[in-house]
This record gives C-alpha cells, structure tokens and sequence, in this order.
C-alpha cells in the first residue's frame, strides 16, 4: 500500500467503482444479464425438448414417461432453486467498522514514508479480527473502498466493492461467487452436472432408432444430447476443481497463487505488483508468513464450513455456511469448533 505525500486524499477518485457504473447508464447493466440469459434460454428450450418431444411424442410406455418426468422434474428443480440462489444472493459486503475514516486517510496521505503508513494502518487495525498480511508484511488495504480488508476478502473490480471470502466474478450468474453464495454454486454446479448426465443418458436409446429409422427423426432429440454431453464434459472438470477446493478449505484466487510466485519474487521491490497480484498468491499470515494451507481445518471441517454442520441439509439450496464471512478459524491458531458459528 502506498500513497503519494504531501497533498488531501482524493474522495472523489475513490469513490465505489459502483458509483461509475451507473454512470454508465442501463446498457452495460443489460449486457451483464446476456449470460444468464442465455443460461435461461437453454434451460428453456431443453425443457420444450425434454417433457415434449422426447416424453410426449416418443415415447409410448406410460410407465417409462411418468418415470422420466418425475425424475427429471425432481432435478430440475434442485437446479434451477440452486442458480435463483446463486443468481440473486446478495454479496458479502465488508462491515463499517472495517471502512478508515477520513481523518485517518488524511493522515496516511501526510505521512513522510511508507513506515509510518504502515503504522498508522496497524493502529487502526488492531481492534479487527484481520490475521493475513501483505507481500511487505502491512495490514491489506484496498485503495478503491478506503477500507480494511478483512482475511481473505478481495475487491472485485466488475461490482466495484470489496466482497467477503471473494472466489471469483462469475459471468454466467452475473454475481460475485463468495463466502454467501458459494454453497449455492457448488450445489448448481453437481445438479447442472446431474442434469445433463440424465438428459444425456435417456436420450441414447433413442438415438440409436434415429439412426437405424425406426422412429422419424427429430431434430430436437438429437440437438438435445449433443448439447448435453457438451454441458457435462465442461461442468465435470469445473464441478470437480470446486469440490477440490471445498475439502481443501481455499479459494479460485487463492489457487491461483502458485502460478505467480515468480513474479512477485522477481518484481518484489516494485509496489505496483503488490496491487496487482495482491489477490492472486498464497495467504499470508501475521504468526507464520505464507501458507496456502492456513485456512485448513480438515476435509470434514472444510466441507462443513462451507454446507453446515446439518446433513439433511447439504444438498438443499438453503443457506447453511458456517461463520459470518469475516473471522475464519486457522489451523495453527484455534482448533475449529462449531462455538464459531454462533
């Protein structure tokens, strides 16, 4: 973190990157929706597939199409709760208390070096609960929203906030995936991945009287599984990497870190690679330094952290995520405990 000298901090310059993008105006906004839109037209359209071309009009057993509807109905279900909950959860935004008051900018912008930026930052920090350091050992500032950045809490650049437990900007749900919402992505991921299995599965028998004529062809069946093998292929590797990172108790960003090492060892002495990569590398802890590993608590109290300690519960889009997004219990710090949710 680093401020010019000698001249009032900009407000004006800082202000939420939010607030520009409504300046914007309704177009950008509109665009952000394209995706999820898309997502929508897909699902729409594999339902017209699905229930009518395929279980209305081929097949004759009445038995085998009450089975295919239920079934399909009962996952279908579970994944569209499960995008709604991903799509329109409110993003974890950091508390108040974390914001530094204007006087307290001035004072850093009227700092003679670095040093005592630092230290002005330490004092203020050290009534919140913030256990991870940067690069250069300072508390994580985050320039834009003029706030202490609780661990492991990024700002995204697209919502223009810093966001809790940030795992990335997700395009497709037009949300920032996070400490409130990542249960819900998970869940649309495995019943996304689901969907498509059975929608896949129960057109291959079908496929195969296409090809030998002995059902009229039709169009839409045939659409229909190429473009759910094609869904499943690319949501089983990203429906994998998410549970990877569950039971490891890490984030997209914080994987991410091992790809840049080089780069901030080489350009260590620069403070622009502390901005830019600063949400990009393993976190670093005040006791202990770096630690990709910090924040686990083993496979059982990672994945209970983020689903709950519930099981009834883990596979139902309702929200169940241990802790308040802020305090985050470490390994070599305190021993996890179901207290921490309270």
């Amino acid at each position: 973190m680093s401020m010019p000298h000698g001249q009032s901090y900009d407000y004006h310059r800082t202000t939420f990157d939010g607030e520009r993008n409504e300046r914007c105006g309704c177009c950008v906004r509109t665009m952000k929706w394209f995706p999820v839109l898309f997502i929508a037209s897909v699902i729409g359209w594999s339902y017209y597939a699905f229930v009518i071309q395929l279980s209305f009009f081929t097949v004759t057993n009445i038995v085998q199409r009450i089975l295919f509807l239920l079934f399909y109905h009962a996952v279908l279900v579970m994944f569209l709760w499960s995008y709604y909950q991903t799509v329109f959860t409110d993003i974890g935004r950091v508390p108040s208390r974390f914001h530094v008051p204007r006087a307290e900018l001035d004072r850093i912008v009227r700092a003679t070096n670095e040093v005592e930026q630092k230290e002005i930052l330490e004092t203020f920090a050290k009534e919140l609960p913030v256990v991870t350091r940067t690069l250069n050992a300072s508390v994580r500032f985050c320039d834009k929203c003029r706030l202490i950045k609780p661990d492991r809490a990024h700002h995204c650049s697209v919502c223009g906030v810093c966001v809790l437990k940030l795992d990335h900007h997700c395009p497709w749900v037009n949300n920032c995936i996070n400490f409130t919402n990542y249960k819900y992505f998970i869940l649309f991921l495995g019943y996304a991945l689901l969907y498509c299995v059975y929608v896949a599965c129960s057109t291959i028998p079908y496929m195969e009287l296409l090809w030998t004529g002995k059902i009229d062809g039709r169009f839409h069946i045939l659409f229909l599984f190429f473009v759910s093998v094609m869904f499943a292929i690319s949501l089983v590797s990203l429906f994998g990497y998410h549970v990877y990172l569950v039971l490891l108790n890490r984030t997209t960003l914080g994987k991410l870190s091992s790809v840049l090492t080089h780069l901030m060892a080489s350009k260590s002495r620069h403070i622009h690679c502390y901005l830019v990569v600063e949400s990009f590398r393993t976190p670093i802890f005040r006791f202990g330094g770096p630690d990709k590993n910090g924040f686990s608590l083993g496979k059982l109290n990672n994945f209970q952290e983020v689903f709950g300690d519930d099981w009834r519960l883990w596979f139902v889009p309702v929200y169940t995520s241990l802790g308040d997004g802020i305090v985050f219990p470490c390994r070599d710090v305190a021993p996890y405990s179901i207290e921490f949710a309270a």
